[in-house]
Order: C-alpha cells, then structure tokens, then sequence
C-alpha cells in the first residue's frame, strides 16, 4: 500500500512539472521555434494533449504511467518506450558488473580495515579512500581516456556495439566507476564494520575462543549488513539507469546518455517517462531492501 502512495505521488509531482509549471509551453517552444505560426503551435498542442483541460492532462498522464506508453519523443520521434527498452542494455551492461565489483571490493577492504584499525595499512586505506573521493569523476574520464585509451591504446577511447563485442567498449568506463565509487563505500562500510566490532557480543566471542574469519564473518559482517544492504538497494536502480557523465562522455547509447540528450533538447515526454521509470525502480528497491532485512536479521518480520 505504502509503494502504491508513492507511486500515484510520483505521478502528481510529474504532472505539476510537466503540465502546471511550464513544462509543456517550454516543449511547444522548442518544437515550433520563434517564428512558428498560431495554427502551428495550436496543432502541436493538440497532438500532445496540450490543449486539453487539466484534469484531462492528468488523466492522460496516469494512463501513460499504467500502460507505460509515453507516446513518441519530440526530437526522434521513436517510441519511447522502445527508446527505454534499448537503452536499458548498454546501461546495465555498463553498471552492473562495475557496481557489484565495487561493493565487494568495499566490503572485504572494510572488512580488513576494521579488524586492524589504526594500524597502518588501515591509515593508508583511509587516505586512499579520502583522496579519491576528493578527486572529480571528470579527472579520472579525462585521464583515462588520453593514458589507457589515447596513449597506451589499451582501450576504445568511446563507442559501443550491441552483442559480445560491445563488452570492450565498457571496461574502461567500468574501471572509471570503481575508483570513483570504492573511496566512498569503504569509508562508509568501514564505519559499520566498526560499529559492531567495538560491540560486546564481539568481545564476548573472542574470549570464548571464536577464530578470527569465523567471528568476522559470522558475527561482525552479518550484523552490519543491514545498513550496508540499505545503501547497496537503494543504489541498485541507478544500474538500469546507468551513469549520466560515463554514458555520455563514452558515447555509450545507455539511459543515461538518452537522459542528457532529452535535457538538451527539451524533450519533455522523454524525462518524463525516464523519471517515471527511475522513480519506480527506487520502490522496487525499498521494497527488496525490506525483505532482505528479514532474511539477514531474524529479529526483524515481514507484516
């Protein structure tokens, strides 16, 4: 019930930033131009259904959103729906290995961060993890493209193909993903990993005699995973989305890259639907975050 109301909000919000508060004159503008007539401009409104009512608008909208038909994009004038569909691909093939990568690489490097704190490996991680954080996503695509892509031709410097051989296309930008986002998530992990390694229940084990991998993974990481699942779901939606700088400055034909294109041209039904979908895939992983909290923590229940 909870995600339904969510849901129905993120139509009405669509709906007061698309229709209410100029998104649709601002469309109409960039569809017809400074010196389009008044019939040119009526009857693009009439093929969009901007010269309805308000309330037929807003029924139109939450029949896009049921049906996940958005109609056709201003600039293309494909599908969106098959635009989303294609785009969906490269995105996730360009994500989803780079982010799973990452959140092992946190959670084992936290993991070991953690056991031996304030030891000087764990000082050397920490300053890592600081200083790439520090650094922009520009500096690592810039650097990349011109030292592993341009000088040491390790890699395609930007383009895709669909199929097996498009997989080289992502490598690059995949690695560019993991030093961005790995500073982050092991000091954020490791503060987990700290929070239930000072605990009692740890001190207890350790005097009973529990080994060392036993007591890090059975208790220390088991008891942490709730708040690191939390951050791990909620981010999984931006894998279909995929990563809008990334995409774009690679050329690759993801989400994300479609995204920037629309914003450029003011193709409002095409942010519309991308926003829709990436509003609901946000619930979707509430929604599994909830269930996995169950299965990892027995003192939590499903109702």
């Amino acid at each position: 019930m909870y995600s339904i109301t969510l849901v129905f909000g993120v139509m009405f919000v669509l709906f007061l930033l698309y229709h209410v508060m100029g998104g649709s004159n601002l469309a109409i503008m960039r569809m017809t131009g400074k010196h389009a007539t008044p019939e040119q401009i009526q009857d693009l409104k009439k093929q969009y259904g901007f010269d309805k009512s308000l309330f037929l608008q807003l029924a139109e909208l939450f029949k896009q959103c049921a049906t996940f038909d958005f109609g056709r994009s201003i600039t293309t004038r494909q599908k969106i729906t098959s635009m989303i569909k294609r785009g969906a691909v490269p995105s996730f093939i360009l994500m989803a290995p780079a982010f799973f990568v990452t959140v092992i690489l946190a959670i084992a490097i936290s993991l070991y961060c953690a056991y031996r704190r304030n030891s000087i490996p764990d000082r050397i991680v920490v300053t890592l993890s600081i200083a790439g954080m520090s650094v922009s996503i520009m500096a690592y695509i810039i650097l990349g493209q011109y030292l592993l892509g341009y000088k040491w031709k390790l890699f395609p410097i930007s383009g895709y193909e669909f199929g097996l051989h498009g997989l080289r296309y992502v490598i690059l930008p995949g690695i560019i993903y993991v030093m961005v986002a790995l500073g982050s998530d092991v000091r954020l992990f490791r503060t987990f990993m700290l929070n239930e390694i000072n605990q009692d229940y740890v001190r207890t084990a350790r005097a009973k005699g529990c080994g060392t991998t036993r007591l890090l993974f059975k208790h220390v990481l088991k008891n942490a995973m709730i708040p690191i699942i939390t951050q791990v779901v909620i981010a999984i939606p931006f894998l279909i989305m995929g990563s809008l700088l990334l995409e774009n400055f690679f050329s690759i034909p993801g989400l994300g890259n479609m995204s920037i294109e629309a914003l450029g041209n003011w193709d409002f039904p095409v942010l519309k639907a991308v926003t829709y979908f990436g509003s609901l895939l946000f619930i979707l992983g509430n929604l599994v975050s909830d269930i996995l909290y169950a299965l990892v923590d027995p003192r939590v229940k499903l109702s």
